[in-house]
Parts: C-alpha cells; structure tokens; sequence
C-alpha cells in the first residue's frame, strides 16, 4: 500500500478555518468591550467587532493551522524534526 502525500497546506487550514475564527474572536472582541464599559470605555458596534475580530483571527488562525498541520504530520508519520 502506498502512502498519499497530505495535500493540506498551511493556507488552506487557514482559509478554512478562518471563518470560524473570526466568528469567534468577534464575539469576544464584543464581550470583551461590554467588560470594559465596567472601566468607563464604550460598547463597540457589532461591524467594528468584526471588523477587529477580523483582525485579530488572521494571524491566530494561521498559528492554530501550523498546530494543526503538525498533528496531521505526526499522525501520518512524515513529521520531520
């Protein structure tokens, strides 16, 4: 049996992860805005928490995809050290 190579790049974790990631990080961009209201700062508006949340998920998707692209890696035994 032959061994498939793991087509999966780095970028196309990241590209399909990516829309999850700015969901997530938008809602707690929002959280986060409504726990600052507490120290006097504003609420932010929900396109300026997506719009920071798209910010912010770019380069934590991309990290979370190198994790990921990692264990895929080590699962298929081609990690190198």
């Amino acid at each position: 049996m032959t061994r498939r190579d793991n087509s999966w790049s780095i970028w196309k974790i990241t590209a399909a992860l990516y829309p999850f990631g700015v969901g997530a990080f938008a809602v707690n961009v929002f959280f986060a805005s409504l726990i600052g209201t507490w120290l006097g700062g504003p609420v932010l508006s929900t396109t300026w928490s997506i719009i920071i949340g798209a910010l912010i998920a770019l380069p934590a998707t991309y990290y979370f995809a190198a994790h990921i692209k990692n264990l895929m890696q080590q699962a298929d035994g081609t990690r190198k050290k």
